[in-house]
């Protein structure tokens, strides 16, 4: 009997073990992902991520983000939430990349002062939904770095340490030269807790 316990654990370990899952066994496939076209207006790119929240499993965490793919069909960019908040305020411009500011160890004060010096959000809401319509996603969207692509084949080890290294929301899946999904961070978090979780069984 104490041998069987220890086989059980054992092999609980090997399950949970990071080198036994592939970013393909987390991956979201790229047809059930969000995507618009680089023409495309900042609305129809919103609008393109709602449609992909109804369709997607009701289960699974909602996607942040849209692909956005050239005339040949080929994925050049990322479109996150963050993006559609910048790019409807382009002052930020002014001032620089707001993630490398607020990460730069400027006091919050300091933070807030730059909304009033440089009078950011001031437009009315009806200014923002006129720009929604007009603005093109090629013009703020995120084109991915080297460092935002990964192997469908990698283990999750290999795709964690990516992930925090870069500091990435998600990852760009590819096999062979073609993107064939997204590796998000939501998705690998959630499966670590899975992993913590067994651990208190």
């Amino acid at each position: 009997m104490y041998i069987d316990v220890q086989v059980f654990i054992y092999r609980k370990r090997r399950e949970s073990d990071l080198k036994n899952y592939t970013v393909k066994d987390l991956m979201v496939k790229l047809s059930e992902y969000a995507t618009v076209s680089e023409d495309a207006s900042l609305f129809d790119a919103v609008a393109s991520l709602e449609k992909a929240q109804e369709d997607f499993d009701k289960n699974q965490y909602p996607h942040r983000a849209v692909l956005v793919y050239d005339k040949n069909k080929k994925i050049v960019g990322k479109l996150g939430m963050m993006d559609v908040l910048i790019a409807l305020e382009p002052k930020y411009k002014q001032i620089g990349d707001p993630a490398v500011l607020s990460r730069a160890g400027f006091s919050p004060q300091f933070l807030m002062n730059l909304q009033t010096e440089y009078s950011l959000w001031d437009k009315p809401l009806e200014d923002i939904c006129r720009k929604a319509n007009e603005m093109k996603v090629r013009d703020f969207m995120h084109a991915p770095t080297e460092g935002e692509y990964v192997k469908e084949e990698a283990t999750l080890d290999e795709a964690i340490h990516q992930i925090v290294a870069g500091h990435h929301q998600s990852l760009i899946v590819t096999s062979r030269d073609d993107i064939v999904g997204i590796l998000r961070l939501v998705d690998v978090f959630h499966k670590i807790w899975e992993a913590i979780k067994e651990c208190q069984i």
